[in-house]
């Protein structure tokens, strides 16, 4: 592969928090590139960073030092906005509360990104019906989440995250707040749009499925990346 097909490049990065008096450091000096088309789980123990990797790559959080790259952009040179426009139109995110709007449909949930690209309506109507039909949630349009199980809300967020065509998706514990069967049909969507579409994701997890399903896995062990494996899958 070359140059050209990395989508994140995360460059001896450190995190650091204060918490009072006492340094908490989440990520300490980890290296880790991701190229496009991968299925990555990032793994480790509770609190050994990997939720921190996910906002820092996510341009949700800032590094204390080191740098990120998103399809060769460093994050630390960009403005407000222009940090604004790549998560909005280069990064997905799934996250495990699902975060939809309570007050919009499943559909207006779905189409929030392409709205704020300004995709026109006629382009949004289509790509989310495609979507939608291909995850089990047709006829679901106009429910709202509070009308929706806790699996169709997480199908809307994953609609909702790769509507836009986004470079990477990040999905912080996908699997945390669903029974065993919904997690499975969630891991089948998302490994059917990594194979077929191309969709490149990254998951934190704890959940031995998800770790089955990657096709890398990434130990993240006191803020560094502690050893890596293919899966085979």
């Amino acid at each position: 592969m070359s140059p050209s097909d990395v989508v994140v490049s995360v460059e001896n990065v450190t995190k650091t928090y204060q918490q009072g008096r006492v340094a908490v450091h989440a990520l300490r000096g980890l290296d880790l590139e991701v190229r496009a088309g991968e299925l990555t789980a990032l793994y480790g123990p509770s609190g050994s960073g990997k939720t921190t990797l996910l906002n820092v790559v996510g341009a949700l959080d800032h590094p204390t030092a080191g740098r990120v790259l998103i399809e060769g952009r460093d994050l630390g040179t960009l403005s407000r906005r222009e940090l604004s426009h790549l998560r909005r139109d280069r990064i997905g995110f799934v996250f495990q509360a699902y975060n939809l709007i309570p007050v919009l449909t499943a559909y207006e949930n779905a189409e929030t990104v392409m709205a704020l690209q300004g995709v026109p309506a006629p382009a949004r109507r289509a790509r989310i019906g495609e979507l939608f039909a291909e995850m089990g949630l047709e006829g679901m349009e106009d429910r709202r989440p509070d009308e929706l199980s806790g699996g169709q809300q997480q199908r809307v967020a994953i609609a909702r995250a790769i509507a836009a065509g986004p470079a990477v998706v990040l999905a912080d514990e996908p699997t945390a707040n669903v029974d065993s069967e919904t997690a499975e049909k969630l891991l089948d969507i998302m490994e059917k749009l990594n194979s077929e579409r191309g969709v490149t994701f990254i998951f934190s997890t704890h959940d031995p499925r998800v770790m089955e399903r990657a096709r890398r896995l990434v130990r993240i062990v006191d803020g560094r990346v502690d050893g890596e494996r293919g899966n085979g899958a």
